[in-house]
């Protein structure tokens, strides 16, 4: 379904964040993208949503391709209408609208109000807790209230690839765990292709069909999600698990050094 082909993304026209990223993403799975902070996850992701002219960055080399259509070079309005979302880091909502008025905000593609009624209702079956809080203005919501609302915003354009960043930042573990599953009820109930960037690799990988891992803006490593998470490599750096299983302190990770290349 989304294709990267060895993009390279500049800011200012000078500073290389992203260098020859590849990705592919298969439909009706759910991709998640691994690293560190500053690995270059959330460029990514802008790279693909159309969003980096806006902080001064481009795509200097590669294409981006959605549906076999090239879309690096399309108004992120335009690549909204095909079908793809985005859900930002931090939520975002607006916060002098009630959580009603933020679902309707997502269903601005749509000029359907019948659909878009319905729409509503089905956020709030994956959703409840919203519907309870519905009329309440989204600055008064909980984090993981505001969470659900974010990605449920996202859902009301219908998107065919929905990509998230970084989903569990400030949630507590239940929340986190919570929305997780509801993420892979997307999947499995109605084949939404799930594209995912998060820190926590551990619940990431457990619901992730496969994965990627940035540093440094390349990709280091690929693989399915199961195979990902028994490497040696990923439980010692973003685990924090040496190869016996035990845990290793924060001073032990934070010197660590791979013991050899991922990927030539």
């Amino acid at each position: 379904m989304l294709t990267l082909n060895n993009i390279e993304v500049i800011y200012d026209n000078i500073i290389l964040v992203l260098k020859g990223v590849y990705l592919h993403v298969p439909e009706g799975r759910i991709v998640t993208l691994l690293g560190s902070n500053g690995a270059g996850k959330s460029t990514t992701l802008k790279a693909i949503s159309g969003l980096l002219k806006s902080e001064r960055g481009e795509v200097t080399r590669g294409s981006i391709e959605f549906q076999g259509s090239r879309i690096d070079r399309r108004d992120p309005s335009d690549i909204v209408k095909l079908g793809l979302a985005q859900v930002f880091e931090g939520r975002r909502g607006f916060e002098h609208l009630n959580a009603r008025e933020n679902l309707i905000a997502g269903a601005h593609t749509n000029r359907d109000w019948r659909q878009v009624r319905d729409d509503v209702d089905r956020v709030l079956t994956y959703f409840p807790r919203l519907g309870e809080r519905i009329s309440v203005q989204s600055g008064y919501l909980s984090g993981g209230e505001q969470q659900m609302l974010a990605i449920g915003r996202g859902l009301m354009s219908r998107p065919k690839l929905l990509m998230l960043d970084e989903p569990s930042l400030g949630l507590a573990p239940m929340l986190v765990e919570e929305i997780f599953g509801i993420l892979k009820r997307l999947r499995d109930e109605e084949s939404v292709t799930i594209l995912l960037v998060e820190q926590n690799a551990s619940l990431a990988l457990s619901i992730a069909d496969e994965g990627y891992v940035l540093e440094n803006g390349k990709i280091v490593l690929q693989g399915r999600a199961d195979e990902l998470g028994e490497n040696a490599d990923i439980k010692e750096f973003y685990l924090g698990l040496s190869e016996a299983g035990a845990r290793k302190s924060f001073r032990d990770v934070k010197h660590y050094r791979r013991r050899k290349r991922w990927l030539s």
